[in-house]
């Protein structure tokens, strides 16, 4: 069973939300949040496994929720799914930055929704690589110009582990890096888990982000053959 947390200042659309994922056999529903600070709350008292997360509310919005929720020094973190109106809302990539697992619209049918929250909940990111691939680069662009090329903080990881990272920054999925670099999904899945605890990263989404960031991908670059 699956549980979640729904966290919306609309109260319609949080009871809406609430009552498709009830009446879902493996869903439960834990809670209902309608301010960010009650969704940081909530989130510490019934340890959620996944939180859709509206993205503008009053006060608290749901990217300073996703960094406190996260943040925390509790070994169970939840995956946050951003609801949002706008498919290119300007606050989705500091959300994708905090954390969070990726990103629904609001008006996304009932059968896909309950779809992301098994995606996200199974670890994974939910969007397709080309909407990764867009949203990070109009938001990367957005924030000036990249970082070096070879901060500080990548001479922690091993070159394979270099390369996983980048892959990853291409919006490669496991079994894609898997057929790229001739090795098993479990052994993609162990470099990638090795590098994001080496670089404090909490989510696949970070991972991604950061790939940008210090220029081991760069915007409108495609994944093409490795060795």
């Amino acid at each position: 069973m699956i549980s979640i947390l729904v966290v919306d200042d609309q109260v319609l659309i949080r009871a809406g939300l609430a009552a498709l994922i009830r009446a879902a056999p493996d869903l439960d529903v834990v809670g209902e949040a309608a301010t960010g600070d009650e969704a940081v709350a909530l989130a510490a008292r019934t340890r959620p496994d996944v939180i859709l997360m509206d993205i503008r509310m009053p006060g608290m919005n749901g990217v300073t929720a996703t960094e406190r929720i996260l943040s925390g020094g509790d070994e169970h973190r939840p995956r946050v799914l951003i609801l949002t109106t706008f498919d290119l809302d300007e606050y989705v990539y500091d959300a994708l930055r905090a954390g969070a697992s990726g990103f629904l619209l609001k008006d996304t049918p009932p059968e896909r929704l309950i779809a992301a929250v098994h995606t996200v909940a199974s670890g994974d990111m939910l969007f397709a690589p080309s909407v990764t691939r867009r949203l990070i680069e109009a938001y990367t662009c957005r924030s000036g110009p990249a970082a070096p090329p070879h901060p500080p903080a990548l001479a922690l990881l091993t070159a394979r582990e270099t390369e996983v990272l980048t892959l990853v920054g291409q919006a490669l999925s496991n079994a894609e890096i898997a057929e790229r670099l001739r090795v098993s999904e479990a052994t993609v899945k162990t470099h990638l888990n090795r590098a994001m605890t080496k670089l404090d990263l909490s989510s696949r989404a970070q991972a991604v982000a950061l790939a940008y960031e210090t220029g081991l991908v760069t915007p409108g670059r495609q994944a093409g053959p490795v060795g």
